[in-house]
C-alpha cells in the first residue's frame, strides 16, 4: 500500500509541468497557515506544496502535503494531496487521503478516509467510513454508509448503501436502498423503488 502511495506521488510530483496551467504556478510552496506562507492564496502551485497547518492557493497541481491540518484550493487540484483534511473547491483529479476528503465540484480518483464527500460527480473509488457523492457516481464505494443522491453505475460495499436515484450495478450490504435497480442487491434487507419486479426482498433482489 506504501508503496502505491509513494509511487502516485513521485508520478504527480515530476508530471505537474505537464499539466496545463502548471508553468505559471510557482514550483514550491512552504507555508504554516495562510496567510503565514511562501506563495500568496490567489496564486497557484505546480509541484510540491508542504504546510504544518493550514495551506491555501488556487490551483494546485502535483503533491501537497499538511502535518497538522487541512489542504485548501479554491481552485482545482491534479496529483495527490495528503493531510488530515483535504478540502477542494473545484475538481479534484487523482488522489486524496485524510481524514476527511471533500471536493465540491468534481473528483476523478481515489478518495480515502473516514469521510469522503463529493458535491459534484464522482469517477473512480470511495474508501473509508462515510463515502457521499451527490451527482453522477461511476466506480466503487466501500465503507459503513455509502450514499449517492444521483445516478449510480458500478459497485457499492457497505453496511448501509443508499441511492437516490438509479443504480446500475451491484449493492452488496446489511441494508440496501435505491430508487431504481438495475443490477443486484445482496444483504439482509433490499429495498427497490421501481417495484420490478419486486419492492421489497431479504438477502437478495434484482431488477434488469
Amino acid at each position: 500500500m506504501f508503496k502505491k502511495i509513494f509511487v502516485l506521488v513521485l508520478v504527480a510530483l515530476f508530471a505537474a509541468p505537464l499539466f496545463s496551467g502548471a508553468q505559471e504556478a510557482k514550483p514550491i510552496q512552504l507555508a504554516v497557515f495562510d496567510p503565514v506562507q511562501l506563495v500568496p492564496a490567489d496564486e497557484s502551485i505546480g509541484g510540491l506544496r508542504l504546510s504544518l497547518f493550514y495551506p491555501v492557493n488556487k490551483d494546485v497541481t502535483g503533491v501537497s502535503v499538511v502535518a497538522l491540518g487541512v489542504n485548501k484550493a479554491t481552485g482545482d487540484v491534479k496529483g495527490v494531496e495528503m493531510g488530515l483534511g483535504n478540502w477542494v473547491e473545484g475538481s479534484a483529479y487523482g488522489v486524496q487521503l485524510g481524514f476527511v476528503n471533500y471536493v465540491e465540484d468534481r473528483c476523478v480518483g481515489l478518495q480515502y478516509g473516514a469521510a469522503n464527500i463529493t458535491k459534484g460527480d464522482f469517477t473512480g473509488i470511495q474508501w473509508g467510513i462515510v463515502n457521499w457523492t451527490e451527482g453522477f457516481m461511476h466506480g466503487i464505494q466501500g465503507g459503513l454508509l455509502n450514499v449517492t443522491k444521483g445516478e449510480a453505475v458500478g459497485v457499492d460495499l457497505g453496511v448501509v448503501n443508499y441511492n437516490k436515484g438509479s443504480f446500475k450495478g451491484l449493492q452488496l450490504g446489511v441494508v440496501n436502498y435505491t430508487d431504481s435497480l438495475n443490477g443486484l442487491q445482496l444483504g439482509l434487507a433490499n429495498y427497490n423503488g421501481n417495484k420490478d419486479p419486486l419492492e421489497f426482498m431479504v438477502f437478495l433482489n434484482w431488477s434488469f
